[in-house]
């Protein structure tokens, strides 16, 4: 199609979900992009996704073991908060499993925490 000059077309609505502040400091890399994990719930990874529907868009964080690559926790809201990642992290440290390092200080607190809450 390129060689042709021929371009897909998209009746989409482009939504832009991230806007990034340039003089923000990135989160480091923990794992420096080795995603290989020795044995189960060492290594958790985590994302954050949107689904358009008809009545707008929602929002999914997943978090997987990287082992297993299994789900472990996750969750949907409407809207793209904190509190939609901490609902996955709360699922999925709810479900018996440990040993995930996150930098965020609310983050922190709930993987800390006892009993999890927002």
């Amino acid at each position: 199609m390129r060689a042709a000059g021929l371009a897909g077309v998209s009746r989409r609505k482009w939504i832009t979900t991230t806007v990034r502040d340039r003089d923000a400091r990135p989160a480091p890399d923990l794992v420096e992009r080795d995603f290989v994990a020795p044995g189960p719930n060492r290594l958790w990874v985590a994302d954050i996704t949107y689904i358009p529907t008809w009545a707008g868009f929602l929002y999914l964080a997943v978090v997987l073991d990287a082992f297993s690559r299994r789900i472990v926790g996750w969750a949907m809201e409407t809207h793209l908060r904190t509190e939609l990642v901490l609902e996955a992290l709360n699922m999925a440290k709810l479900s018996g499993k440990s040993g995930v390092s996150y930098t965020g200080p609310r983050m922190l607190r709930v993987l800390d925490s006892p009993n999890p809450t927002r």
